[in-house]
């Protein structure tokens, strides 16, 4: 489980690339890259790393679901996302 305070910073620079992204992209258009480095370096949107919504784990996260494989496994044996079930052959 990931600590509180990592979650909490990828929420915050979540919260600032999406302040910052229609400014971003205006400076981006005009070729004004001193106007993007007064930018703050969080409102980018590289810095951003994809983390479990659940326990906050940043490896393992599968994209279409948003959460990690850990937690996909155990949802998906519990029968808490519908459409998904273990395969047997």
């Amino acid at each position: 489980m990931a600590k509180e305070s990592m979650k909490a910073r990828e929420r915050k620079r979540q919260k600032m690339v999406d302040k910052y992204a229609e400014k971003r992209a205006k400076l981006k258009a005009e070729g004004d890259w001193e106007g993007l480095q007064k930018l703050p370096k969080n409102s980018s949107k590289v810095r951003l790393h994809n983390r479990c919504s659940i326990p906050g784990r940043p490896k393992g996260y599968m994209r279409q679901f948003g959460i990690s494989r850990i937690t996909f496994r155990e949802m998906a044996s519990d029968g808490l996302i519908p459409g998904v079930k273990k395969a047997s052959w």
